[in-house]
């Protein structure tokens, strides 16, 4: 007899654990199945997804290792710090950075035990409707379940005719476990994982070579954002090139040949030790057995949901990097949250005017709202107050004066529209202007409240203040 549940949840990543963990919480029978080992020993399926194991987390703690090799090297000895010429261990890096993924996808499955949710090791797909809901193929064995919430994430899009072997031509996945510093790295896209992990080697002794085919840098933030960011990546020591198009690519033994005519139309050639591929990522919906029953895909391969999730089957949700909307973890996780209390019969909420964007370079850019641009394109009146990091006296003294915050409000209702941050702790900073706008303030309310001195913060309570051009300290 088949195992029955309230919800079966396809996948362990962000939005799954998340959507099983709520789901049980909410009193219902809860399972979630999972079946990438990602790097496992045992090859056991591993929950956590990309973002845990091969994603957001160890770019970060990679990132974090990297910063404090440049800080030693280049930073020190301006605070009267002498440490002598800094060196790596890139397997003590890699060990680190692996204990961290091991302690957190660990802790999910303690989650699990603690909100009785039920793990399935094993690849789910669809086999028909049944009687109680969905049954659905996990591993060896078949389940039901009333509710099915696919949440299976996404993979690494390839480019035709450039293999990655994740050895010399890599993606997140290689580029995170370099068993060396590369003399000359190439990075094709200058995405988030591009500029992340290219800035990760940069700093450990790479001469990296951004390869982008987009005209515009950071075309998704505020062009104002995009255009410090250039400045400043391009000043550390990151080669970007944009309006590029890429050839044929070769591979040898020890290294890679890019072939890529540049902006003015020109033939180029790129030589290099090894070559990250980060053009996008696809979502993994081609295990689900979807044609069989009938869950309706897009021409991108990602399943049609409606605002709240719902497919066009009875009982089946989607959630994270499978459905539209940005590939983020905390996107997926608020979805999933929504869903599990959508089956509950309360009012799942989900807000994407108010999902916050996050690049972790250094100095780090966030940013939620609208852009000027946009506001630009959409006849909307506004007014715009920024305010650089320079002059805030917590920024001098932690030497992090690079960047700005903007702020840009209606220029009739003075609503919030749009949060922008390149500079130290933008990824923290940015929670007060996504708070700002799903609560609907004035840019005046930021500029009334009061912000901690010194700190960081205050770069954006000055921003406030410009919008109606009354900044204290600027």
């Amino acid at each position: 007899m088949s195992k029955e549940f309230d919800v079966l949840v396809i996948g362990g990543g962000p939005g799954g654990y998340v959507a099983a963990i709520r789901a049980a919480q909410l009193g219902f029978k809860t399972a979630c199945a999972e079946s990438n080992p990602y790097a496992d020993p045992k090859g056991e399926p591993r929950l956590g997804g990309t973002c845990l194991n091969v994603g957001c987390i160890p770019s970060k703690a990679l990132l974090h290792t990297s910063h404090l090799f440049e800080e030693a090297g280049h930073g020190f000895a301006d605070q009267g710090i002498s440490v002598g010429t800094p060196k790596i261990d890139v397997g003590k890096m890699l060990a680190r950075k692996s204990g961290i993924v091991d302690q957190l996808t660990g802790g999910i499955k303690g989650l699990f035990k603690k909100n009785k949710v039920t793990f399935l090791p094993g690849h789910g797909s669809f086999v028909k409707q049944a009687a109680g809901g969905w049954e659905v193929k996990v591993g060896a064995e078949t389940v039901v379940a009333k509710n099915v919430i696919v949440a299976t994430g996404s993979k690494a899009r390839h480019l035709p005719g450039i293999p990655v072997d994740n050895k010399i031509i890599v993606d997140n996945v290689g580029a995170l476990d370099f068993d060396a510093v590369p003399k000359k790295l190439a990075v094709i896209g200058a995405g988030v994982i591009g500029l992340e992990l290219g800035s990760v080697w940069r700093r450990l002794g790479a001469e990296v070579t951004v390869l982008e085919a987009l005209p515009d840098f950071l075309a998704a933030a505020d062009q104002d954002v995009a255009k410090e960011a250039l400045k400043l990546l391009t000043k550390q020591g990151l080669k970007i090139n944009l309006g590029v198009q890429i050839g044929e690519v070769k591979t040898a033994k020890k290294g890679v040949t890019i072939a890529y005519t540049d902006k003015s139309g020109a033939a180029q050639k790129l030589e290099a030790d090894r070559l990250i591929v980060s053009v996008g990522r696809v979502p993994n919906t081609d295990g689900l057995n979807a044609g069989a029953v009938g869950l309706k895909l897009n021409e991108r391969g990602m399943i049609e949901v409606d605002g709240h999730c719902r497919t066009n089957l009875p009982g089946v949700w989607a959630v994270g990097d499978v459905v539209r909307g940005p590939m983020l973890a905390h996107k997926a996780m608020e979805e999933a949250v929504a869903v599990a209390e959508t089956i509950a019969g309360q009012a799942g909420h989900i807000n994407f005017d108010t999902i916050p964007y996050v690049i972790y370079t250094s100095p780090e850019i966030a940013w939620v709202g609208k852009t000027e641009q946009q506001l630009k394109a959409e006849g909307v009146a506004y007014k715009a107050g920024k305010i650089p990091f320079a002059f805030n006296g917590r920024a001098l003294g932690i030497g992090a004066t690079d960047g700005f915050v903007k702020i840009l409000a209606d220029a009739a209702t003075d609503r919030v529209l749009g949060v922008h941050i390149i500079g130290a702790g933008a990824s923290d900073l940015v929670a007060e202007g996504v708070v700002a706008i799903e609560f609907s303030a004035a840019a005046e309310d930021l500029a009334r409240i009061c912000h901690a001195h010194p700190t960081l913060s205050e770069v954006l309570h000055e921003a406030a203040l410009a919008t109606d051009k009354r900044p204290l300290h600027a």
